[in-house]
């Protein structure tokens, strides 16, 4: 059996109140992995790359991004487009979360190289119960190994 390592995330969201009760409902299905917030798409590509204020050292690719797509600055397309192009980061799987479940985005981001795409419903309790599901498929999930 598959010895399971720690998987690190990596959560892009530019609503705190989002990113809180993202964090919250993960941490409610007992998953402890580190999680690191980027506010936006400008400082998750800066803290991938070791450049920002989050880290100014190169970390290990986090095993998972959870990627927002509606962000100042740079927009989640643009930075799965830019983890998808990068040799050190391209098997890391990227999962979206934003709040339009428009099938055109949806296919957007398919072609751009999502791994999954999940719709934060309005209903507060309805996203919590999205989030516990991933929470735990996060715990039985098999990811590919990354530099």
């Amino acid at each position: 059996m598959q010895r399971h390592e720690s998987i690190s995330i990596l959560l892009v969201e530019d609503n705190d109140g989002h990113a809180k009760l993202i964090e919250r409902n993960l941490r409610k299905v007992n998953l402890l992995n580190p999680i690191v917030r980027a506010a936006d798409g400008v400082e998750a590509l800066e803290y991938l790359g070791g450049l920002g204020a989050i880290t100014t050292e190169l970390p290990p690719p986090p095993r998972l991004v959870l990627l927002d797509i509606d962000m100042p600055r740079m927009d989640g397309i643009e930075v799965l487009s830019r983890i998808k192009g990068n040799d050190r980061l391209r098997k890391t799987p990227v999962i979206m979360l934003t709040s339009t479940d428009s099938q055109a985005e949806i296919d957007r981001c398919y072609q751009s190289g999502a791994n999954g795409y999940v719709a934060k419903p309005v209903n507060i309790a309805n996203l919590g119960e999205k989030l516990r599901r991933l929470g735990l498929f996060l715990e039985i999930v098999e990811l590919p190994a990354v530099a």
